[in-house]
């Protein structure tokens, strides 16, 4: 277990006092390394959290700049970065927050040619992103590299989050599901709005970030039930939650007992048509 600085006992004095998280959980999360994909309205309150949780690594992944627009929800920004590279900009929040989390800047975007390489770096990947492509992508990046994968997504007032680790398997054998087994393919371009065209309530990503850095930390520590085998679905106009069981699927082409994908050139040449929540 790790040696507690004084200043660390007392920034991580509310998680240690929690018995299910005490010094031992702490030193977890302080040893633990996570890749956030995106910097935008979910992975901005995540990677914040993560950050103030102590979690001692934190890959940010993303390519664009500050806009704007960006600035009704991303709260990792400010008007004064208007045009800085994302990752950039977060990284200097995060740090501001914790100056002791170690922050890796990936400015690029992720893809067939690098996810394997940036997903193998890390224990758990929450993503964030906003398009179907590189949800899929990342999905079956994570299945082959053998990390968990904590996925959330939003569109105007809803939302829905779950944990995959098809790659984890009980004593007989058996499995949870992956992302494909829930949502088998990208639905076809256009027929499900962008934020951009259908608007997102800014609080609401907040909402849907915080509670998929819950889960990631919950993964990171071992520590509650875990959201594998569920997806949280939730309704921010009604304030309704529900939580629906999911079970792996014997014909997922990813995970399933005859698998036809096998590795990610199925990505390859791939389009990425901005979206956010599946179904």
């Amino acid at each position: 277990m790790t040696d507690f600085t004084d200043e660390q006992v007392e920034r991580y004095a509310r998680h240690i006092l929690l018995k299910e998280v005490g010094g031992e959980g702490q030193s977890k999360l302080l040893d633990a390394k996570v890749l956030v994909v995106g910097a935008g309205g979910l992975g901005s309150p995540a990677i914040l959290y993560l950050a103030a949780a102590g979690v001692g690594t934190i890959g940010i992944v993303d390519a664009d700049t500050v806009d704007l627009s960006n600035l009704q929800r991303q709260v990792a920004h400010t008007t004064d970065r208007i045009g800085m590279p994302k990752v950039e900009s977060a990284a200097v929040t995060a740090k501001a927050i914790n100056p002791d989390v170690n922050i890796v800047e990936h400015n690029t975007r992720i893809d067939v040619t690098n996810a394997l390489d940036i997903i193998s770096g890390y224990d758990i990947v929450a993503d964030g992103s906003d398009n179907f492509e590189t949800r899929f992508m990342i999905n079956d990046a994570c299945y082959f590299a053998g990390k968990t994968l904590v996925s959330a997504a939003i569109l105007r007032f809803d939302g829905q989050i779950g944990t995959y680790k098809a790659h984890v398997h009980d004593d007989d054998g058996g499995h949870g599901p992956c992302y494909r087994c829930i949502f088998r393919e990208a639905p076809p371009p256009g027929q499900v709005p962008s934020c951009a065209e259908a608007g997102v309530l800014g609080a609401l990503c907040g909402m849907m970030g915080s509670l998929q850095t819950t889960e990631v930390l919950k993964e990171i520590m071992g520590i509650g039930d875990s959201l594998s085998g569920s997806l949280l679905v939730v309704d921010g106009l009604s304030t309704e939650f529900r939580k629906i069981k999911v079970k792996a699927d014997p014909g997922c082409p990813l995970c399933g007992d005859n698998p036809t994908i096998t590795d990610l050139s199925i990505h390859e040449g791939a389009t990425a048509p901005s979206c956010a929540v599946n179904g």
